[in-house]
Formats: C-alpha cells, sequence, structure tokens
C-alpha cells in the first residue's frame, strides 16, 4: 500500500520474518517511511512484546509512506531452499510497494535480485528505522497465518510456536508426523518423514 509515489530520495527497509521455523511461509515486508515524520518505538520484533509489535504494525500501516507484505509458500521453500525463498519473498515485497525508492536496505548479508540499488545491513533490523518497520510488519503478518495453520492442524500447536522448533512442536512432530504445513526440506521434518510419519492435508 502506497501514499503516494514520488519517491522523493526515500529509502525502503526489508526484512523476512520466518527462515528458521520447521513450518509455515517465510514471509518478508518492504516499509518506506517518512524522515520528517518519524515513527517513535521501532525496534527489531524479536525485542518487543506481541502486544507492543501489533501496536507498531497499525501505527506502521498508518503512517508509512509506503508498505507492502508478501510471502513464500512451503511449497516454494522445499523447492529453491530457504535463503532463496526468503530472497523471493523481499523481492516480492518491493515489487508490492507501488512506488519506486531510491535505495533499498535489507538486514542480513544478501540482497534480493531488484532493479534498484539495494545494500544488506547486518543487524539492520536493530539499527536502522526502516528496517525495524519492516521487521515488525513482517512478524506480525506470519504470526497472524501461523494462527490460520493452527486452526487447521490444531494438535502441532502453532498458535504458541507459530512453527518453530520447541520440545512441544518437536514431540507433537514426533507423535502426530508431519503435516502439508511442514517444510520437508527441513531435517527434523525430514526425519519423520523417512520414518512414514505423514498426515493428510486435513488431521
Amino acid at each position: 500500500m502506497t501514499h503516494r509515489t514520488s519517491s522523493r530520495d526515500l529509502a525502503c527497509g526489508v526484512d523476512e520474518a520466518g527462515r528458521g521455523p520447521l513450518a509455515g511461509p517465510v514471509f518478508a515486508a518492504a516499509v518506506v517511511l517518512d524522515p520528517s515524520a518519524p515513527i517513535p518505538g521501532l525496534a527489531d520484533s524479536k525485542q518487543l512484546s506481541p502486544r507492543d509489535r501489533e501496536a507498531r504494525a497499525l501505527e506502521i500501516r498508518a503512517r508509512a509512506v509506503a508498505w507492502s507484505i508478501a510471502s513464500a509458500s512451503v511449497a516454494e521453500i522445499d523447492a529453491l531452499n530457504i535463503l532463496r525463498a526468503s530472497l523471493l519473498a523481499m523481492r516480492r515485497a518491493v515489487e508490492g510497494l507501488g512506488m519506486t525508492p531510491s535505495e533499498v536496505l535489507v538486514d542480513g548479508l544478501q540482497c534480493p535480485s531488484i532493479a534498484m540499488p539495494a545494500r544488506a545491513i547486518v543487524r539492520g533490523d536493530a539499527t536502522v528505522a526502516t528496517i525495524s518497520a519492516a521487521s515488525i510488519l513482517a512478524k506480525v503478518a506470519r504470526d497472524a497465518e501461523m494462527l490460520n495453520v493452527h486452526r487447521l492442524h490444531p494438535r502441532y500447536g502453532f498458535d504458541r510456536h507459530k512453527g518453530y522448533a520447541t520440545q512441544d512442536h518437536l514431540g507433537a512432530l514426533r507423535r502426530f508426523g508431519a503435516c502439508d504445513a511442514h517444510r520437508r526440506s527441513f531435517a527434523p521434518v525430514r526425519a519423520v518423514l523417512d520414518a512414514g510419519l505423514w498426515r493428510a492435508p486435513n488431521d
């Protein structure tokens, strides 16, 4: 979504959420902030409570010059690998902005393939406001999606761990097998699949 179309030398921050989990899509967000109207309290999404993330996300969506959220599916993660799928989600988010920023600032070590200048910044989600904003939007969007996944597969506890490899999740994976929300290319999931533990899409 965008409020205006001129880049005005505005940079775009990009970050992803969900590279590490064993299940669910990976999300990415792209955010362009107005430097004349800073949003207080922006930080790496992992450092904020769920309530604070939700509040910041509402403010970002209301006040950003432009923002966009995109994802790459479990099937794309398994086909491409998680790094390439993350970069794909980032590219989709940037392309969904509805404007062309002057530069794209990406959290981490690598940039997606995009038709504009891009720069990777290690720990950018903690040091660059636009990347922090993207981190928050991506995390909030992915958490919401994992609640939808939980409704389809309630026995795994996706509402609690959001697909990460907690002891509860690993125990459920061994007990119930993998479902269609699980990433088959990830080792703990592959192990239960190799043992013949697979559940139908509607378990």
